[in-house]
């Protein structure tokens, strides 16, 4: 089941079958969690469930990576690659890009540091005007010196005030003279067409964990008549990657670790990295010690 069902739907599935496997965004970890803490209303409900992350935006509670986050981010760095490519008989010219992803910001960052981006700005690192206007001089600084094309990238809800337009007008006023700017919205191109080698091998691996997951439960849940009874909340889980191990979490323990209001987790592992882009970019930065 993917994460666009109806709750009529989520109903007649969990009243109808043994076991439930919803597959997508937050959407379907936020269903699961639901029926889960249902369980002593509707019966119906106590069977086992086990959510597969699918989304590009990669930010789905319980897992480091999900399924499609890797082609996306492909897709990512390779048009923002075509598009400083456009400009190489042009001279100076800065590009804003926005990528897609909701309040997360793992495809600007991460395709911001394998695309070699002057700056990234992200919903989960806050910044102000003055940020921009210091990231402004930098570029102006890179044009002086020879550098002749500049790329920033942009999460599509990074800022409600700070929009892609507001962006392009003051960096083509603050480098006025110095650069021409040109802005770009990726649009739903960057869901890319066919997965990446990597995606398919992950969407084999966790089918086959979550059959065997399934299996063990079935055979733990079933009662002498042949019912399901699933009420422990173990039974009720998130199969993710964590620290480059499959690991099944209780979504009700996910519950205190999620940001139902902007559905992205509190704790996101790639926001280490972002410093290291202000290093790589040349940016006036200090390694950080975690």
């Amino acid at each position: 089941m993917t994460s666009g069902f109806r709750s009529c739907d989520i109903l007649y599935t969990a009243a109808s079958c043994d076991l439930l496997i919803p597959e997508g965004d937050p959407q379907a970890y936020e269903a699961a969690l639901q029926l889960t803490e249902n369980r002593q209303k509707y019966p119906a409900f106590r069977i086992p469930m086990i959510v597969i992350p699918s989304t590009i935006s990669n930010n789905v509670p319980g897992s480091d990576l999900s399924l499609g986050c890797d082609t996306a981010l492909n897709e990512v760095t390779e048009i923002c690659d075509r598009i400083r490519q456009s400009a190489q008989g042009t001279k100076r010219r800065v590009f804003v890009v926005e990528t897609m992803g909701g309040y997360c910001g793992y495809l600007a960052l991460l395709a911001g540091l394998a695309g070699g981006a002057d700056a990234v700005y992200i919903y989960e690192d806050k910044f102000t005007i003055k940020d921009m206007q210091m990231d402004a001089y930098h570029l102006a600084i890179k044009m002086t010196s020879g550098v002749q094309r500049g790329l920033i990238l942009r999460n599509e809800k990074a800022s409600e005030n700070y929009t892609i337009e507001f962006m392009h007008r003051l960096f083509a006023e603050e480098g006025s003279g110095l650069f021409s700017v040109r802005k770009n919205i990726i649009g739903h191109m960057q869901q890319g067409g066919s997965p990446t080698p990597y995606d398919r091998s992950l969407g084999n691996k966790m089918a086959a964990k979550a059959v065997d997951w399934l299996v063990c439960q079935l055979k733990n849940n079933t009662k002498p008549d042949g019912t399901i009874e699933a009420t422990h909340p173990n039974s009720s889980c998130v199969l993710g990657i964590i620290q480059r191990q499959y690991k099944c979490t209780p979504v009700v323990k996910l519950k205190k670790e999620t940001n139902f209001e902007q559905r992205i987790p509190k704790t996101q592992w790639w926001l280490e990295l972002r410093s290291l882009l202000n290093i790589l970019a040349k940016h006036d930065s200090t390694y950080e010690e975690e």
